[in-house]
């Protein structure tokens, strides 16, 4: 089982090797939404996302033998980076598999840290099957993008330092928000807000068309996206919902909502001019939503993650013209 405990461990372990990113607030965007808005900056943390906290505690973990092994990840892009970064930094080697539609900055960031990267075709291939089997032929540890205790723990340390801030400050929170994909870092987050603060909505956010989320709660058991194509919002393209993260998720009680593109592309412009925060379109979806009219946030404290700013230079200026 997962626990609040968990997470104290993950910073524990992981805490001299991240950053503790910013917790940023700005009155020209409170003004524009009737809201105390808090973002926590982790498109500022090592390798431009919340990822290498789940990477980094997942690889310090492996034993002497597995590190010898290496390791393999599947992802649509951050999570790669992060898994190539801690190998880097653990002293392993990593093996990345990636949608062939990736941006290419996702691609070169792994690259840099030394890893191995193998394309597949996200629209007729099942990610987790291509990557169970290469690193079964390999011999390689799996670390998985959200599915596993480890990683939810230490995503949930993102959490743990919003909620100190906010204590700190004497910030009674009101509701947070995550931009859910597979549910590592929203499962993390939402077992450290739970043991902080009482009487907070929560709220999940994902791309319109990509609903597994919301399907996932409506019915009660996690469920799938079966086709993946282009989308500004790739960072939480994941087809599946964790077995693993989707309990703690439910138990929170969840609000669901979905952003358009084009909503997606405005709150990275918003981030940009208010926050003076660089984000991916993915990264944005819980502030698109605030934007868009799609969550009542009128006189509310409500905290948001700002997951990731790994966004190319076409994909960013796309944003600004919006």
């Amino acid at each position: 089982m997962f626990s609040y405990d968990d997470i104290l461990q993950a910073r524990e372990r992981i805490k001299h090797r991240i950053v503790e990113t910013p917790v940023l607030s700005s009155p020209m965007l409170n003004d524009m939404v009737g809201a105390e808005i808090y973002v926590k900056a982790e498109s500022l943390q090592l390798t431009g996302s919340f990822k290498v906290r789940g990477a980094l505690n997942k690889v310090m973990s492996l034993s002497a033998e597995e590190r010898e092994r290496g390791v393999l990840a599947y992802s649509s892009g951050n999570h790669g980076h992060a898994v190539s970064a801690a190998s880097k930094i653990v002293g392993t080697k990593a093996t990345i598999c990636l949608p062939s539609f990736a941006p290419a900055i996702k691609v070169a960031n792994c690259r840099w840290w030394g890893a191995e990267v193998v394309f597949y075709d996200a629209e007729t291939t099942d990610r987790e099957e291509f990557g169970a089997a290469l690193a079964a032929e390999r011999g390689l540890t799996l670390v998985k993008p959200f599915d596993d205790y480890l990683v939810m723990a230490g995503q949930g340390t993102a959490g743990l330092e919003l909620c100190e801030f906010l204590k700190a400050r004497d910030i009674d929170l009101d509701m947070m928000l995550v931009n859910c994909s597979g549910g590592g870092l929203t499962s993390g987050v939402f077992a450290a807000v739970k043991h902080h603060f009482d009487n907070v909505e929560y709220g999940v956010v994902e791309p319109v068309g990509y609903e597994k989320v919301a399907r996932s709660l409506s019915s009660g058991v996690p469920q799938r996206n079966d086709v993946i194509r282009p989308n500004v919002m790739d960072g939480i393209l994941g087809p599946v919902m964790g077995a693993y993260t989707f309990p703690v998720i439910r138990d929170c009680n969840p609000t669901p909502y979905a952003v358009t593109e084009e909503e997606a592309l405005n709150a990275v412009k918003v981030a940009f001019k208010t926050l003076k925060l660089v984000l991916e379109p993915g990264a944005a979806v819980s502030l698109a939503a605030i934007l868009a009219g799609k969550v009542d946030v009128r006189g509310k404290k409500v905290a948001l993650i700002g997951s990731g700013g790994n966004v190319d230079p076409e994909m960013f200026t796309r944003a600004l013209a919006v």
